[in-house]
């Protein structure tokens, strides 16, 4: 029988879990505090809980932990793991040093129904939502996982697509008896999935990130096929519901595409339709993929493009590129080791 793991569990769940093995509640508590302040391997090495428990506890349980199968290192210091599922899949975790600030880039899901023209993920199909458990495991499991600052959930996936086991992973990250992180320190983005985006708004304090990629729909839609079932229009919408001037940011991810997206109409629009929501937008430079005839814009435009929107009133910066030397475009790493077992 496949043992089950703990991490992913919240404390109530583990206080529940012990008693039904006749043990007392607060082993519970214990248990918590080794997985996510401790961040143990093994149930053996919970030196509070007696060694009868233990026992107990591992026939059916496991603490499941797993570490990358695989790196690979950029020359700016940027590194990108290959995590191996239990059904033999894998996932990218990226990790992204600046300065003081180190940041991970999570998976949610191996594979994407979102299918995104520029995106190779979607290239992937879906093939299965990550467990809480696989979600948790690549920010305890990579060798800078103590130094991390900050969290994106923008690797492989549509997060708001996995939405039980990504607010279950927010809970333990942002609970005081998990890792006690900010909701400041996590994004999660998203193409817009209108339902479980007002879930997620109404649920956590995280900041948001909205893939945008053109103000117009009928390009929107060319680009990403969800914008038939969520239109730009009503997603912006349910945002200006929502404060965002006070500790939770929203941003707008607009990756940068020659001659595509990136004319003063495109400009011009941008401004007209962020209007009263208060944001900041990430102009973000194209990494090329297989079969798909899309170019990034040039210096000179995307410098354009960012004082136009700074000027009128939106806060607009060019995200640094990085790791482009690794297969830096998400899923491409993972789509290569597929390829490689079935050759």
């Amino acid at each position: 029988m496949e043992k089950i793991p703990l991490i992913g569990k919240t404390t109530e769940e583990l206080k529940t879990l012990v008693t039904e093995f006749g043990m007392p509640a607060f082993t519970g508590k214990q248990i918590a505090d080794w997985l996510y302040k401790k961040r143990i391997f093994s149930i053996e090495e919970m030196t509070n809980i007696s060694a009868k428990n233990k026992v107990v506890l591992a026939e059916k349980y496991t603490v499941g932990r797993e570490l990358p199968d695989q790196v690979a290192a950029s020359v700016d210091g940027t590194k990108k793991y290959l995590f191996r599922t239990p059904d033999n899949n894998f996932i990218e975790t990226v990790y992204i040093p600046e300065d003081d600030r180190h940041t991970l880039c999570v998976s949610s899901q191996v594979g994407c129904k979102m299918n995104c023209l520029f995106c190779m993920t979607g290239k992937q199909g879906f093939t299965i939502n990550l467990s809480t458990a696989e979600i948790l495991n690549q920010i305890l499991s990579v060798p800078e996982a103590e130094k991390l600052t900050n969290l994106v959930f923008m690797g492989m996936g549509e997060p708001m697509d996995n939405l039980p086991n990504l607010l279950r992973s927010l809970e333990i990250l942002t609970a005081d008896y998990g890792y006690a992180w900010s909701p400041k320190r996590i994004t999660v983005s998203t193409v817009g999935i209108i339902p479980k985006m007002k879930i997620f708004l109404e649920n956590t304090n995280c900041h948001l990130a909205l893939s945008m990629h053109t103000p117009f729909a009928d390009e929107r839609l060319r680009l990403m096929p969800s914008q038939k079932a969520y239109p730009l229009e009503e997603i912006l919408k349910e945002l200006k519901k929502h404060d965002f001037s006070h500790q939770r940011r929203v941003s707008f991810e607009y990756i940068m595409f020659d001659g595509l997206n990136d004319t003063m109409r495109h400009a011009v629009e941008m401004v007209k339709l962020l209007k009263g929501i208060d944001c900041r937008v990430n102009l973000i430079r194209f990494h090329a993929i297989p079969g798909i005839d899309l170019k990034t814009s040039n210096e000179e435009k995307m410098f354009f493009f960012r004082d136009y929107l700074t000027s009128n009133g939106i806060m607009s910066t060019i995200r640094k590129s990085r790791g482009e030397d690794i297969f830096a475009a998400c899923g491409m790493l993972s789509t290569m080791e597929k390829q490689k077992q079935k050759s």
